[in-house]
């Protein structure tokens, strides 16, 4: 269906032409002054230099010629020649029933199956999730299902570290722990134990330890390496411990993605880039790319329009080894080979911009990448404690994801559990969604590139700007219908159609309704899924100033009250769509 702005800029676009102006001075936009107007165009100022011709005699010809308009009940030319315009009810409410007809509520087939891969989560595995993983699983699980939503063929990649001096660190700690296991046998030729000699709680501890002890202790740090070199050499034994680790690891991710309502199409790690490491250098030799530089191997980024320094990349380091770039770059030429990728999108902490600026540049100089290839950075801001420092544990450490989320479960319950007619069970489950609501929009709500205070009283609260209170508006608007079905059947509710409005309010919520489709392609095209979170809230708003206005089951008029049932389920089609590109759901009760 055509877009709301381009029928009502068509219709301006005609009538400017009709007076001898370009019709490209006809666009409308959403007024910025509702109180005095609902749409406007400016056309009239811009043409004014062009046509040597005062801009309020412009627009004066314009409304003259819309004077029989079938879309607009008010035009009207305010000096110095703006236009300012309101829509007739009948035309908003018709509109609206396209939309409720669309499958996609007007949202057009923007990726037109264009294939386009998100990175985003980057746990280091052997470590449990903490609260610094929360915003890249949050914002790149959003723009993943926006982006399908619009028409993209979007795959997540969870990006594993899985390949660096952590993996040799636990291996050289459990020989110290137990050097009787069969994979430190360099004579064993058996096939390895399936089931590994450790648990994710083991595992946990196992880390930190070593990391400990590697810092106080040169002999340790040097077996650490060493595991590590022998590792990445492929010996058989420290390749089933990596195996091992990767499984235990990989089982509990998933479990703790999994209460964020997180998933990821492609679990893909470092390691899987390694092989194409050797070849990739190469080309670049070969090719002049790379350049030797105080011995690292590096090429050079910097462009003429930089306005600060952008050091070269470094790809091998003078002592041989490689870094975060090179796999960064590997696994873009695995993902080419295996993908052939549109759009590379990359949801990583802000303070790593330069980083892939480099390794952007570098993708593309080398032809790496296709020179069609989109690559995309979004970085995110911090999430801070009230005191505005990086969220921390009540006694300073860096807390856990699952801690988190059972804190913010607890709080809504305790909320809940003050005012329930459910049972046990139900208001347990109902915290949890309530919580993910919290976690989710309290996060979402913010620019992605901004820090933000963690405030778990104002997050779960449900009054304002939050989750809670979207899933409360909702939950009002599921009972409202539920009540009318009671009466009229389940059918009878889906029998009607959205009807002109009868107040402004009930207006005003139409109009927001109709931006819909907009809203959701904007905050893929512009990463910004807080577009999407201020619009549903300005949605929530609108509708509850109309219940709160309006009498809806008591009217007596059946068909008008056939018909605010009708908007009701569009607005609650359009706020459950909403939640759920935001990666969140609402319970039938609260």
């Amino acid at each position: 269906m055509e877009k709301l702005n381009a029928v009502l800029s068509g219709e301006l676009m005609k009538a400017f032409e009709s007076c001898g102006y370009d019709a490209s001075y006809g666009k409308v936009s959403v007024s910025n002054r509702p109180d005095l107007c609902e749409y406007q165009c400016n056309g009239a100022m811009a043409a004014a230099k062009a046509y040597h011709k005062a801009p309020f005699m412009i627009a004066e010809d314009v409304v003259a010629a819309m004077k029989d308009s079938a879309i607009f009940s008010e035009v009207q030319m305010v000096k110095p020649g703006f236009i300012n315009l309101k829509l007739k009810e009948e035309f908003v409410a018709s509109y609206l029933n396209q939309e409720a007809e669309d499958e996609a509520l007007g949202c057009a087939n923007l990726g037109n199956g264009r294939k386009v891969i998100i990175d985003y989560g980057g746990p280091n595995v052997a470590k449990p999730l903490h609260v610094g993983h929360l915003r890249s699983a949050i914002i790149g699980e959003s723009l993943k299902r926006i982006g399908r939503y619009v028409g993209y063929d979007v795959a997540g990649d969870v990006h594993l570290g899985d390949w660096g001096l952590q993996m040799g660190l636990i291996i050289a700690e459990l020989k110290l722990r137990k050097p009787e296991l069969v994979y430190f046998d360099d004579q064993y030729t058996g096939e390895y134990p399936k089931e590994a000699p450790f648990t994710i709680g083991e595992l946990e501890e196992i880390y930190p330890e070593a990391s400990k002890k590697a810092k106080a202790d040169e002999e340790f740090a040097a077996a650490a390496h060493d595991a590590t070199v022998m590792l990445q050499q492929g010996k058989p034994g420290y390749r089933a411990i990596w195996n091992h680790i990767l499984n235990v690891s990989i089982a509990d991710l998933k479990k703790n993605y999994q209460f964020l309502n997180v998933t990821f199409d492609l679990w893909k790690k470092e390691s899987d880039a390694q092989p194409y490491i050797p070849d990739m250098i190469q080309m670049m030799k070969d090719k002049g790319f790379a350049h030797e530089s105080q011995g690292a191997l590096v090429v050079d980024v910097k462009e003429e329009t930089d306005t600060k320094e952008v050091p070269p990349c470094i790809i091998v380091k003078s002592d041989g080894a490689t870094l975060y770039s090179t796999t960064d770059l590997a696994t873009l030429v695995e993902r080419e080979k295996l993908f052939a990728p549109d759009y590379v999108l990359y949801v990583v902490d802000k303070r790593q911009e330069m980083h892939f600026r480099q390794v952007f540049r570098t993708a593309r100089k080398t032809g790496i990448v296709r020179p069609e290839t989109k690559l995309g950075f979004l970085g995110f801001g911090t999430m801070n404690g009230k005191d505005g420092k990086p969220f921390k544990t009540r006694d300073g450490g860096v807390m856990r994801l699952e801690v988190l989320i059972r804190e913010i479960t607890d709080a809504v319950y305790e909320k809940i559990k003050e005012n329930r007619t459910v049972s046990e069970d139900e208001a347990m489950k109902t915290a949890r969604m309530v919580a993910l609501s919290a976690i989710k929009y309290g996060d979402l709500s913010n620019q992605a590139s901004k820090d933000y205070i963690f405030d778990v009283d104002r997050f779960t609260s449900f009054e304002g700007d939050t989750g809670p209170y979207i899933l409360y508006t909702i939950v009002r608007i599921k009972s409202i219908i539920h009540k009318y079905e009671e009466t009229v059947g389940a059918a009878g509710s889906l029998a009607g159609t959205v009807c002109a409005a009868r107040s402004a309010s009930e207006k005003a919520l139409q109009l927001i309704l109709t931006r819909f489709s907009d809203t959701v392609e904007l905050a893929f095209t512009e990463t910004a899924p807080h577009r999407l979170c201020a619009y549903i809230y300005e949605v929530s708003n609108a509708f509850n100033k109309f219940y709160h206005e309006t009498r809806i089951l008591a009217e007596e008029d059946e068909a008008v009250k056939a018909g605010y049932i009708s908007l009701l389920a569009l607005t609650r089609r359009v706020l459950e769509t909403c939640i759920d590109l935001l990666g969140f759901e609402a319970p039938e009760r609260m």
